[in-house]
């Protein structure tokens, strides 16, 4: 007798049972009801202005102004699928006198399309940080997405006077989180 005889019915066994494997249709059609809901997280802007720049020429410049491109909806695939944006501020004051910053998105026209008012008390021997987040949604999202520059308006409070050797400065840190839906 065959001493192989054995696995060789095993094999065919086998085979047997691989052939009656479960399969269905395929349905391509369902690459149409994808939907992905990516979040992009990213910085928006930093400046650090020593106590020593508020000063010009001897006398104290109480505002400073800045402006600067924001033109991150010129692209129409992110401004199609935007559904929310939301951005951090933080801001650090070293300076023993207290300020204002506005911050104003512009559209085109450099006319304002939003606008946030903060105000930073002077520095008192410890940090004091103040943080905010504004979140763009409906008709805040249809604002935001004409902007085209972002300024920023710095307005220094009553205080002592400032000198070229003050130390300390004025610190913003700000990121903005996108929120997309694509489908």
């Amino acid at each position: 007798m065959n001493q192989y005889h054995p696995n060789k019915i095993l094999v065919l066994l086998l085979l047997a049972l691989l052939s009656f494997s479960c399969s269905s249709d395929l349905d391509f059609n369902q690459v149409n009801d994808i939907k992905a809901d990516p979040v992009f997280i990213a910085n928006l802007t930093y400046f650090d202005i020593p106590a020593n720049e508020f000063i010009e020429n001897g006398t104290e410049q109480n505002v400073i102004f800045d402006a600067q491109d924001f033109d991150v909806f010129r692209d129409s695939f992110f401004r199609k699928n935007l559904r929310r944006a939301d951005f951090f501020f933080e801001i650090n004051n070293t300076i023993n006198r207290s300020f204002t910053v506005d911050i104003r998105l512009l559209d085109v026209n450099d006319q304002p399309v939003y606008a946030n008012r903060f105000d930073v008390p002077a520095f008192s021997g410890t940090e004091d940080l103040v943080m905010q987040t504004e979140s763009f949604k409906n008709t805040n999202l249809d604002l935001l997405k004409r902007a085209r520059r972002m300024m920023f308006v710095i307005r220094m409070g009553a205080g002592p006077a400032l000198n070229t050797t003050n130390p300390g400065s004025l610190k913003l840190r700000s990121s903005a989180t996108a929120y997309l839906v694509i489908e």
